[in-house]
C-alpha cells in the first residue's frame, strides 16, 4: 500500500477544481482499508474515503489529512425463488453494475443507468432517477465504523434514507466507510405508468418492451440527450436537488406561474429545479467572470468551462441561488458534497 503525498484533488473530482491532498492512498481490500485507517489514527490525521469524485467538490484549501480512494471490487449473486440477492464491492463502477444486472434480466436498478460514480457512493445520497432509488432495493451495507473501530452491517432502515440523503450525508457524515452493498433484485419487469420523462420517451419511440435491458437503453438515450459526459466535460451532474415545498406555497406560485410543473411529494409539492433556474434567466448561461456555465440542454448541470478555483464555482452557484430566491422565494439546495 503506497502513500502518495501532495496530490492534486482536481484529479479526484469530475468538476476538476480544488487544492491538494497532503496524503492519498488507494485501497483494494478490507485489510488495506484497516491499514489505512490505522495509519491515519497513528499519525493523528483526518481521513476521508472517496470513489470516483463524480458527486464531490474539493475546497481550494485542499485536505491536510489522508484521502482513501475506494477500489474494493466484488460482484456475487445468490438466487432464491422470490428474488436475487446481489453483493457489490463499494469500488465497483456503478453503471457497469447496472449493465451486468440488465444483461442478466434483473430488475430494480435499470432506471439508475448511466449515473457516474462507484457503487459504495449510491447509498450516501440515496441515488435516484426516473422513478427508482437505491433505497428501493438496498437490503444492507457493510462499512467500517470509525467510531466503534470495527466493521458493521447496516440494514436499510438503519440508513435513514430520504430524498437524495441519508445518515451518511448528514448526522454520521464521515463515520462509516462503506465497503460493500447488498441489493434485492427481481425478474419482474417494471410496469407503466412510468416516471413522466421515461414514459414520454417510451411513447414517442413506440417502445412496449419493458425488460430491464430495454428500460436501460431508454434511460441512457434520455440522459445522453441532455447531460454532458463528465469524462469529456467537467461537471458533477445535477448540482441542485428539486425543491420540496408546502402545498400552500406551491398553490400561491401557481397563481403567478400557471405553467410551473409540479408533482406530489407526500403531503408537499416538488418543483423541478431546472425549471426554476431556467425561468430565473440561467438557461445556457456562460459567466465570464467565473468561467462557469449551465449546460445548454440542462440548466441543472453546472459546467466548469475555464474556472480556476472552487471559489469561482461557489460564486456562480450563489448567483443562481439568489436569482431563484428573489423570483420565487424558493431556496435551492446543493446536491454534490463540498469537501472537506
Amino acid at each position: 500500500m503506497e502513500i502518495l503525498t501532495d496530490v492534486s484533488l482536481r484529479d479526484y473530482s469530475t468538476m476538476a477544481l480544488g487544492g491538494n491532498a497532503a496524503n492519498l492512498v488507494n485501497v483494494s481490500s478490507k485489510d488495506e482499508l484497516i491499514e489505512a485507517v490505522n495509519l491515519a489514527k497513528e499519525k493523528d490525521l483526518r481521513m476521508l474515503m472517496v470513489g470516483s469524485g463524480s458527486n464531490i467538490i474539493w475546497r481550494d484549501e485542499g485536505y491536510d489529512g489522508l484521502i482513501i480512494v475506494n477500489k474494493i471490487l466484488g460482484f456475487e449473486i445468490t438466487e432464491s425463488d422470490e428474488a436475487i440477492l446481489l453483493s457489490i464491492g463499494a469500488g465497483e463502477d456503478w453503471d457497469e453494475v447496472v449493465k451486468r444486472t440488465c444483461d442478466m434480466g434483473l430488475s430494480g436498478i435499470e432506471a439508475l443507468s448511466l449515473i457516474p460514480g462507484k457503487a459504495g457512493s449510491t447509498p450516501i445520497q440515496n441515488v435516484g432517477a426516473y422513478g427508482q432509488e437505491i433505497s428501493d432495493t438496498l437490503i444492507s451495507l457493510e462499512a467500517y465504523d470509525n467510531k466503534e473501530n470495527r466493521f458493521v452491517e447496516l440494514i436499510n432502515d438503519d440508513c435513514e434514507f430520504g430524498y437524495r440523503t441519508s445518515r451518511f450525508k448528514t448526522v454520521d457524515r464521515g463515520r462509516f466507510l462503506i465497503t460493500s452493498i447488498e441489493l434485492r433484485l427481481t425478474k419482474t419487469v417494471m410496469q407503466p405508468p412510468f416516471y413522466k420523462a421515461l414514459q414520454n420517451y417510451l411513447d414517442e419511440n413506440n417502445v412496449q418492451d419493458y425488460s430491464p435491458y430495454s428500460i436501460r437503453n431508454a434511460v441512457i438515450s434520455i440522459r445522453q440527450a441532455k447531460l454532458p459526459d463528465p469524462k469529456l466535460v467537467h461537471n458533477v451532474g445535477s448540482f441542485f436537488a428539486n425543491p420540496i415545498i408546502p402545498k400552500n406555497v406551491a398553490d400561491g406560485l401557481k397563481i403567478t406561474y400557471e405553467d410551473m410543473p409540479v408533482w406530489p411529494a407526500g403531503e408537499e409539492i416538488k418543483i423541478p429545479a431546472a425549471w426554476l433556474i431556467e425561468q430565473a434567466g440561467f438557461k445556457d448561461f456562460h459567466d465570464n467572470s467565473t468561467g462557469m456555465a449551465t449546460w445548454a440542454k440542462q440548466p441543472l448541470v453546472l459546467v466548469n468551462e475555464k474556472a480556476s478555483s472552487t471559489k469561482d464555482l461557489l460564486a456562480f452557484k450563489a448567483k443562481i441561488v439568489e436569482a431563484v430566491s428573489q423570483k420565487f422565494g424558493v431556496e435551492l439546495k446543493q446536491e454534490p458534497e463540498l469537501l472537506p
